[in-house]
């Protein structure tokens, strides 16, 4: 199999092609390395011959015109600015960056292919905390963003758009679009600005006391390999095309206080809790009802919160992440 992943330097990319590759797949990735880094473990994956590596900006049509869009058995689209203090510090970028990658792709894409769109869990945000939305949320139910003109809000706004373009247009055009909206994914390699990998940093650091904003909050966090595992098992099931589809994990919904305990304890360190308020539009309660993907795949989790928490935080104490 051919697979081509846009995107695929970075965090859920980097995790995708080291599983294609461990299967035997091709594997071409395109990325901008404005969020994927060039490192030691790209360097790895890039060593095996079924692996090209394109450095490339997929706003740039010239690098679309480059690629050829026959070929290719599966597309991820996985490219996107994402990270709230990336998103809050300049939104027109994230809504530009994100839809022109979406559009130029709609664009280029052949009839017949297969593409998996990267979309969030974010479309939500704003209906959970004012009781439109049910938790556990199934995706059936209305997106909701509270307020457009919010910065943090850019990054949902772009994701619904990509959403309904790869719907429509692959009804219209005859190639097969898979949606995955993730939910609190996590893991090795995801940079410093999401919260489990934040957290480890910190803990290493010795950081007294200890901030943790939005103590009183909920997340159910699904660990890369879990999320990685979801998107391959819906690529391969013709019953998912044309669906949105929610990927995460839903047996472990834990109170973001008692992470960063856990955080602690994993890190064998003694440290004062600081609760704080939470980031302004951050919901109180986040957790994906996976009926759908269960029934479409036989999906289940299988990595326990601690153990991620423990193989997340063995890596950040020996690579770090500069700052």
């Amino acid at each position: 199999m051919r697979a081509l992943l846009l995107g695929g330097a970075g965090f859920i990319g980097l995790h995708l092609a080291r599983r294609l590759v461990r299967d035997g797949h091709s594997v071409t990735i395109v990325d901008d390395f404005s969020r994927g880094r060039d490192d030691a473990f790209l360097s790895d994956v890039r060593s095996s011959p079924q692996v090209d590596v394109v450095s490339g900006d997929l706003t740039d049509p010239a690098v679309w015109a480059a690629l050829p869009a026959s070929g290719w058995d599966q597309i991820y689209l996985l490219a996107a600015v994402v990270g709230v203090r990336n998103v809050e510090n300049d939104p027109a970028r994230v809504v530009r960056v994100n839809t022109l990658s979406a559009m130029h792709l709609l664009d280029w894409v052949a009839p017949g292919s297969r593409v998996f769109f990267a979309s969030t869990s974010e479309v939500y945000a704003g209906g959970v905390d004012a009781g439109i939305v049910p938790v556990p949320t199934p995706e059936n139910i209305p997106a909701q963003i509270s307020d457009v003109t919010a910065p943090r809000f850019a990054y949902a706004v772009s994701k619904l758009l990509g959403e309904a373009a790869f719907i429509h247009t692959s009804r219209a055009r005859g190639f097969d679009a898979v949606v995955g909206r993730f939910h609190n994914v996590y893991g090795p390699r995801m940079g410093a600005d999401h919260v489990i990998p934040e957290m480890s940093l910190r803990a290493l650091s010795g950081t007294e006391p200890f901030a943790v904003p939005g103590a009183d909050q909920f997340r159910a966090f699904c660990h890369v390999d879990d999320a990685v595992s979801a998107i391959l098992l819906l690529m391969s099931s013709p019953e998912a095309s044309g669906q949105i589809v929610h990927i995460g994990n839903d047996r472990e919904e834990t109170n973001i206080g008692d992470l960063a305990k856990l955080v602690l304890r994993v890190a064998g360190v003694s440290a004062t809790l600081a609760p704080s308020d939470a980031p302004p539009g951050s919901v109180a309660r986040r957790c994906p009802d996976l009926t759908l993907l269960r029934s479409l795949t036989g999906y289940e989790p299988t990595v326990p919160l601690e153990e991620g928490v423990r193989t997340t935080f063995a890596w950040y104490k020996e690579h770090g992440w500069p700052r």
